[in-house]
């Protein structure tokens, strides 16, 4: 099956060439690689070919979509959501309006332990069923790969419960699903005082049923003041590489904790959250390959500081941007929306922007190989966007949904 789309205002983020990028990072990140008046053709679930309109000479396809006045892109690449949750938290949000800090909050029971104790009553069925909702939700918004974490089961059935509704939406979706097992996300209110038995717990029976099960891409924990020390975090990622579990993690989001520097040493694929950023932390991210991943809509909605991105990618790093969709600190998926923020408020241009939510995306869940960029042979993810006249026109149109289509797997969604 060939899919010819044709007259494409501006195909962007291509590669051509044999070469591929793993990353882009520091000045680079302020270009988006383009053509003008362009033609994609898709073989099966592959980008076959792509180039100027007047070099089009492949007539062999059976069906043609007429891009004229649209952009073609890679579709984002989400890396970091708590998409699988029971039920909303709009009442903290009205707490929060009312002057209750998210660390009050969360001392009082709400926070991470009230989706918990809603998810436990919940039953995997319906929670399935809520969770595909949402995934198609975000793809219809322009996500084509995703990633999503445990950590409102809090204890090992529950846990496992919300790891099988990932491997089921990744069985059952279109879109490739990353699966992080955080059940390192709270202390359960029974082990508040016992703290190490609750790692204990994690460590010698809910990893090994994890990894038996193969239910887990990643291990996560949220190294912070107040939940999981550095130490903490040290004993939970080693316990994790010893399953081949790789470390994804919650780091700095509140506080200078430390979690930036135990994720570089343990070789973590990304570090995540960021807002407190100093030179120690940058120094750290240049000595390894972690990706530096900015959540600034939590940020946002949570109405706290936000991540110094131009100070990251200054120091010629990469940054990756992605939602956080969770009941809690961030209710929404949609990546659009986030490149607004990530303008607005971190002053990243809507190439850097754009960057950060396709191939950085993409590098953040491992997966640069096949997303993120359009080149020869990748998967055929693609956005069409509305007419409009340039990628800055996605950032700047904000709360407004740019996809006109969806191509997912090679077929319109």
């Amino acid at each position: 099956m060939r899919i010819l789309i044709k007259n494409i205002k501006h195909l962007y983020q291509v590669e051509e060439g044999p070469s591929r990028k793993r990353v882009v990072e520091g000045a680079d990140m302020a270009t988006v690689p383009a053509l003008e008046n362009a033609y994609l053709v898709i073989e099966n679930d592959r980008i076959h070919s792509f180039g100027k309109m007047n070099e089009l000479s492949d007539n062999q396809y059976e069906e043609a979509i007429d891009a004229s006045d649209s952009l073609v892109l890679p579709a984002w690449c989400d890396s970091h959501t708590h998409l699988v949750f029971a039920a909303p938290r709009e009442q903290e949000f009205v707490d929060r309006i009312k002057g209750k800090s998210y660390e009050e909050i969360a001392r009082n029971g709400g926070g991470i332990l009230n989706s918990a104790r809603k998810l436990n009553l919940m039953d995997e069925e319906e929670l399935y069923e809520q969770s595909l909702q949402r995934l198609n939700q975000v793809i219809a918004q322009g996500t084509g790969a995703i990633e999503i974490k445990s950590g409102y089961g809090l204890n090992t059935g529950a846990e496992l419960k919300m790891l099988r509704v990932i491997r089921r939406l990744k069985e059952n979706t279109p879109v490739p699903v990353k699966a992080s097992f955080l059940a390192a996300h709270a202390y359960p209110v029974e082990y508040k005082d016992n703290k190490a038995s609750y790692l204990k717990l994690i460590i010698d029976e809910m990893l090994p049923r994890v990894a038996e099960e193969g239910l887990a891409d990643y291990m996560d924990a949220f190294c912070e003041e107040g939940f999981f020390s550095v130490a903490d975090t040290e004993q939970l990622l080693e316990a994790g590489w010893k399953y081949g579990l790789k470390p994804k993690i919650h780091a700095n989001q509140l506080h200078y904790s430390g979690g930036v520097q135990v994720g570089v040493k343990h070789k973590a694929v990304s570090v995540d959250h960021l807002e407190c950023v100093g030179e120690a932390e940058i120094e750290a991210l240049k000595s390894g390959t972690t990706m530096p991943t900015l959540l600034p809509a939590a940020a946002f909605f949570l109405g706290i500081q936000y991540q110094p991105a131009r100070k990251i990618i200054d120091a010629g790093l990469p940054v990756c941007l992605a939602s956080d969709y969770n009941p809690g600190s961030c209710p929404s998926g949609n990546m659009n929306l986030l490149s607004t923020i990530a303008c607005t408020q971190l002053k990243m241009t809507p190439a850097e922007a754009v960057n950060a939510i396709t191939l950085n995306g993409a590098a953040a869940m491992e997966l640069e190989q096949e997303y993120g960029t359009i080149a020869v042979g990748k998967k055929a993810n693609l956005i069409i966007t509305k007419p409009m006249s340039s990628l800055d026109y996605i950032p700047y149109d904000f709360g407004n949904n740019p996809v006109q289509q969806m191509i997912v797997n090679g077929k319109v969604y």
